[in-house]
């Protein structure tokens, strides 16, 4: 079985999130959400809240799961018995990052694969933070994240 990672802050997850996930769960047996705890990003949503909204939003997917992690991303690649890190690219800067994380990863663990997906157009300039930034500013996120999130910055006063 094929199986491999998702990792990140997913602070919130959005609708380019969604499109990685999508895809990458036609890709592979199983795709394992892995939301990081990121505490020195200070976080909108803590990990609780996090894990639970990505479920929420993958729940019709039989073959997503989703878990929190602190911790190196190569210990939890091992742990899993991952195939492989699915990583979405948006741009040539975000590929340049990925690249260094993805080199950085394979010196500490020779076996540690990355597989990179595009976004479709529809999702390509959607990220976490402008989402969060739209809100703060009273703009209209609803269109950019699940509905289940929607909900939960509507509830914080975010939207």
């Amino acid at each position: 079985m094929k199986k491999v990672l998702y990792p990140g802050t997913f602070d919130p997850i959005t609708n380019g999130h969604m499109d990685i996930i999508r895809r990458g769960a036609l890709l592979f047996d199983k795709l394992i959400i892995a939301i990081a705890a990121s505490p020195s990003k200070k976080p909108l949503f803590d990990l609780e809240q996090r894990v639970q909204l990505a479920k929420l939003a993958t729940a019709d997917f039989d073959n997503v799961e989703v878990l929190g992690f602190s911790g190196l991303l190569v210990d939890l690649h091992q742990n899993q018995q991952a195939a492989a890190v699915l990583r979405g690219v948006r741009s040539v800067s975000d590929f340049d990052y990925e690249l260094q994380l993805a080199n950085l990863n394979r010196k500490l663990k020779p076996e540690f694969e990355t597989i990179y997906l595009s976004p479709i157009e529809e999702t390509a300039c959607i990220s976490s933070t402008f989402v969060r930034e739209i809100s703060l500013h009273g703009g209209d996120i609803q269109n950019l994240v699940p509905n289940c999130v929607f909900e939960a910055m509507a509830k914080q006063k975010l939207n």
